[in-house]
């Protein structure tokens, strides 16, 4: 082979304890020697490390940020030889339900229905190709819109009719927004379906989507006892992938003679700890399990903070108002990995294991270069060198930086080793670490937050900072209204979707900051549905996400029927207060809560409706809006006072 010439070495690494630098002041605990030979061929090929957008909403803050601070951002994802470098972004396709810290609007709320320009994903997608036109894109579901299942929270019944929605976005991303999908999904850590990925792959053949591979299954490794068994499904299947499969593989995944993923991983809180965590899965997988790519949820934890698993992105980018983000060690993590090599080149074949604790791989692009990289958790004439060192009690890392070169004599080098270090060593001379000037300092959401929603033709279909744990609000255009609600936000979803966790029976959208106690709440609303239809706006509301049906808060309900209630959750049970209002649907009606303390009081239309209300708990939360099921509702002149 043509490099087998310089692959062909020895490395002596010895293992060592000790506060100092890399090679001084540390006494070896340890040495071995480690042996690098093509001459009986390569590994696999590896395929690149991405990352996760979605499972879900987890960049709903991103789009808000302004410029400069978004393209920042987006630099440090997906910009070659700068940041994470990534090779592959994985979103949610969305289905209008909760997917773990909110909901994604799908392009098909209704049978009847096609619009490629909700939610963000898109947006981002092309932002990574814009920055790296050669990243892989890959499309998963998590939940569907609930017209597939017919009635069913289940979407495999009608398989041509779920493979027809799922085909519909590919070829929507390739008509409106020029994005080729390269890989797609069948539906997130459920249960998957023979007959459904057969007639997916079917669907894709005949309309010539040849080269969009599907994934398979999203979750244990469990497919592939079927897939020996059943060529017609192991022929429609490219990729094995399983989820948090702990560096692990079974014989059955490696039987069927297919690419092995680790699809979703990682997913631990973004300090030092969890980069350690991350340097320790991207080594691993290969070492122990033959995964050639590893997939991090999630890209970048741009959610509220308090939702569930807050912070388990490579990096934070949590206040678009104040412009301030942070880049995690995560993002230095991946770049040891990711900018010294590329999706094509091969695994050397070698053990992997350190005699000391940590791991190591080494990867060549078969023209000569070598990239190695160590990790050590447990705990060519000259290579460059890139290290980092998680220091978990200080916080006073190193990461991502570049030391001198290592000298290879007769084919042989040393490298000393402390625990927590991660090391790249490569012959390519491309790596950086790049940085922007700081980002504005951290800031609370604002106290005073207005949004009236005229927007003529607005960026995205949400309104900023809005953030739907269940049912869609988007903008919308009231043609038929003459006078000052032309422009409002609209809660879209009118049928329960075949859901991935326990979505709530009513919809809700959540917004600000969740220390908030103190509140004046107001917005316009308009019922739509006639008779029982009805619309909340809420303080200080303390869950969202996976637990939204345990949600608690001070909720101000008004119905069609003319009555209204004051309720301590947003399931309705624990009523506080209840009467007539005198509302009415079809008509625009406005709505005022104030929280003070342990009381509160609603206004109408400006007069009081209901006062002095005894609020022992949640003490606070967020505000939000939202309908009593899944119906159409606006809202308008929305209005926070937090003090």
């Amino acid at each position: 082979m043509g490099c087998e010439a310089l692959l062909w070495g020895t490395i002596l690494l010895a293992c060592s304890c000790g506060p100092g630098p890399p090679s001084v002041g540390a006494a070896p605990l340890l040495a071995a020697t480690y042996v690098l030979d093509d001459s009986n061929g390569l590994g696999r090929e590896f395929d690149g490390i991405g990352a996760v957008s979605g499972g879900g909403a987890t960049s709903r803050l991103l789009v808000n940020y302004p410029e400069p601070y978004r393209s920042q951002i987006l630099d440090y994802l997906f910009k070659p030889n700068f940041g994470a470098s990534l090779h592959m972004l994985k979103v949610e396709i969305g289905g209008d339900a909760q997917s773990t810290d909110g909901t994604e609007p799908s392009h098909m709320h209704y049978e009847n229905d096609e619009n490629y320009f909700r939610g963000y994903e898109w947006w981002l997608m092309k932002e990574a190709k814009k920055r790296n036109p050669k990243i892989k894109l890959i499309g998963l579901p998590w939940a569907f819109p609930g017209w597939i299942g017919k009635g069913e929270n289940w979407p495999y019944d009608y398989p041509d009719i779920t493979a027809y929605y799922i085909v519909s976005w590919i070829l929507g991303a390739k008509q409106y927004h020029d994005l080729d999908i390269d890989y797609i999904g069948i539906w997130n850590e459920r249960a998957f379906s023979s007959k459904y990925i057969k007639v997916l792959r079917h669907f894709l053949d005949r309309l010539g989507l040849w080269n969009v591979g599907i994934i398979a299954a999203d979750g244990d490794w469990k497919i592939s006892k079927e897939m020996i068994v059943d060529p017609y499904l192991n022929d429609a299947i490219e990729i094995v992938g399983a989820h948090y499969p702990g560096t692990k593989t079974v014989q059955n995944a490696i039987l069927t003679g297919k690419k092995l993923w680790s699809s979703e991983d990682y997913s631990t809180f973004n300090n030092d700890v969890g980069a350690g965590c991350w340097a320790r899965i991207l080594n691993q997988n290969y070492v122990n399990g033959n995964m050639t790519s590893t997939i991090a949820w999630n890209l970048v934890a741009s959610y509220y903070e308090e939702l569930p698993f807050g912070r388990c992105g490579l990096m934070t980018a949590q206040e678009p108002w104040s412009g301030h983000y942070k880049v995690e060690s995560p993002i230095w993590i991946t770049a040891h990995t990711t900018q010294f090599t590329q999706p094509g080149w091969s695994y050397l074949q070698v053990d992997g294991h350190l005699e000391g604790g940590g791991s190591f791989v080494a990867l060549t692009d078969g023209l000569g270069n070598l990239s190695i990289i160590i990790e050590t958790m447990y705990m060519v004439e000259t290579l460059q060198v890139w290290h980092s060192r998680l220091d978990f009690e200080s916080g006073k890392s190193t990461l991502f930086q570049q030391l001198n070169p290592l000298k290879v004599w007769k084919g042989r080098f040393s490298l000393d080793l402390n625990v927590d270090e991660v090391y790249t060593l490569t012959t390519l001379k491309t790596g950086w670490k790049c940085e922007f000037p700081e980002p504005p300092p951290p800031q609370p959401f604002p106290s005073n937050y207005r949004d009236d929603f005229n927007i003529r033709n607005p960026p995205f279909s949400e309104a900023p900072n809005f953030a739907d744990q269940t049912g869609v609000f988007e903008y919308f255009v009231n043609a038929s209204d003459p006078g000052d609600h032309v422009f409002t936000l609209r809660q879209v979803v009118v049928q329960r979707p075949i859901t991935w966790v326990s979505d709530a029976d009513q919809t809700i959208s959540v917004i600000g900051n969740f220390k908030w106690v103190n509140m004046t709440v107001t917005c316009d609303i308009y019922i739509e549905k006639p008779r029982d239809g009805g619309v909340f706006i809420a303080g200080r509301v303390d869950n969202g996400g996976i637990y939204v049906r345990r949600t608690k808060g001070v909720f101000f309900w008004v119905f069609a029927d003319g009555s209204y209630r004051v309720t301590g959750d947003l399931a309705g049970e624990e009523i506080l207060m209840k009467g007539l209002a005198g509302v009415r649907d079809n008509a625009w009606h406005t709505l005022t809560l104030n929280i003070q303390g342990n009381s509160a009081s609603g206004l109408l239309n400006g007069y009081p409706l209901w006062e002095n209300v005894t609020i022992s708990k949640p003490g606070n939360g967020w505000a939000a809006l939202g309908t009593r099921s899944f119906e159409f509702a606006q809202f308008d002149n929305f209005h926070i006072e937090a003090y």
